[in-house]
């Protein structure tokens, strides 16, 4: 199976964009990183939620059964890494909404394979 034949399996496009999503929001956390581990910061929870939204990304690729559930969590992390991280400076926050939303509005589909006979239509024979 070469990378075309698993790329069209899988929800590639929205788990590409969470993971981008969750490297924005993981970015503006890492540049504060003097004062994210003071005591009362809240950029603790801009680390926790761009890491985890980077998880749910490459975990929505390797299972795709699973990319409905894990797309509301992406979408709801996403929100609520505002308070962390600014959302990424919002691009994050942007991106993983509509990663989310299209790992949630993916479908399966099945893949059938040209080189395989079964899958060719058969060749009626005319009478005349």
């Amino acid at each position: 199976m070469n990378f075309s034949d698993w790329r069209h399996t899988r929800p590639f496009w929205g788990s590409v964009m969470a993971i981008i999503s969750g490297s924005l929001i993981l970015w503006v956390p890492l540049n504060l990183f003097l004062s994210a581990f003071l005591p009362g910061s809240i950029a603790v929870v801009g680390l926790l939620f761009g890491g985890l939204i980077i998880l749910l990304g490459l975990l929505s690729l390797f299972f795709p059964q699973s990319a409905k559930v894990l797309g509301i969590i992406i979408m709801f992390l996403s929100v609520l890494s505002v308070i962390g991280a600014l959302g990424g400076l919002f691009i994050g926050t942007i991106l993983g909404l509509i990663g989310g939303a299209a790992l949630l509005a993916w479908r399966p589909i099945e893949w059938k394979d040209d080189r395989d006979p079964a899958a060719q239509p058969r060749e009626t024979a005319k009478a005349g």
